[in-house]
């Protein structure tokens, strides 16, 4: 018969042993984004392959940008998508994230209904459409969640001399994701801002077309930013965040991006930034 202490050195082993092999399994990878990567349906084409790949399991919060980046603020995700530039880089400079890459981009139009009651089609820039929409207080649906859309949209209400923090009598803002937002106005006839990608993949279920012209103003960047595991105490998984870091930064995810949409919308959703070049990955 083993004596006690025996036992208790078998049973320190064995739980050492299964500690060592969920370790080496490595939990699920908690991703922050922006909802309009996973309205698109950009993340159900990317995140499969990845696992393949690796073995590792991503989950996905879509959330907006300015949401995704607090949970980032807080250590609450182990690496974020995001697309609001500004946000991103007073992360880096905080020093919650340890890196932020530029993988890709789009842009945002204004939709609205095809008989354009605010007469936005055909204006010289974003912000006089939004200076329009106010004027005639046109119906217009704003996402109101501190995305980077939101955001977008605020600086494109300051650009035309307006209070982002006023609401007109047609305005109303729902304080969801884009997905949602965009049935919301194709139900009130309203326009609303959002990206092109998400826009396409709703198209036919919100009967709105595209009044806004391609800008400087309207170009959407998106990034991918590591948490700093040396910030927090909670733990981050890094090793994990470095490796779908590297791949949405490779040629193969970036190809992914190329094609995604083509067959679906005969166009791409999402340009690649990096396609066809060997970007660095060093920790910023």
């Amino acid at each position: 018969m083993l004596r006690t202490f025996e036992l208790l050195i078998l049973i320190c082993l064995q739980v050492f042993c299964f500690s060592s092999s969920v370790k080496a399994a490595d939990p699920e990878l908690l991703l922050a984004t922006t909802t309009s990567v996973q309205d698109s349906g950009l993340l159900d084409a990317i995140l499969p392959v990845f696992k393949e790949r690796t073995g590792i399991h991503v989950r996905p919060i879509a959330v907006g940008s300015g949401a995704a980046l607090r949970m980032g603020a807080e250590g609450n995700a182990d690496v974020l998508i995001t697309h609001d530039p500004k946000g991103e880089e007073q992360m880096l400079a905080s020093g919650a994230v340890i890196s932020r890459h530029p993988f890709m981009e789009n842009y945002y139009v204004i939709a609205g209904p095809p008989e354009d009651p605010a007469s936005i089609e055909g204006v010289s820039s974003a912000a006089e459409a939004f200076g329009r929409m106010a004027k005639a207080k046109a119906p217009y649906v704003s996402r109101g969640d501190d995305s980077g859309t939101h955001r977008r949209e605020a600086a494109l209400l300051e650009a035309a001399g307006l209070d982002p923090k006023d609401r007109w009598e047609g305005l109303e803002r729902t304080g969801a994701g884009m997905g949602l937002t965009l049935q919301v106005a194709g139900e009130r006839r309203a326009y609303v801002l959002s990206d092109i990608g998400t826009y396409l993949a709703f198209q036919k279920r919100i009967d709105l077309v595209i009044l806004s012209r391609q800008e400087p103003a309207l170009r959407n960047e998106y990034s991918v930013l590591r948490v700093n595991p040396g910030h927090f105490r909670s733990r981050i998984h890094a090793d994990s965040a470095r490796e779908l870091e590297a791949f949405l930064l490779g040629q193969e995810a970036q190809k992914l991006i190329a094609e995604f949409g083509k067959e679906r919308f005969g166009r791409p959703l999402f340009l690649p930034l990096l396609l066809n070049r060997a970007p660095s990955t060093a920790d910023g």
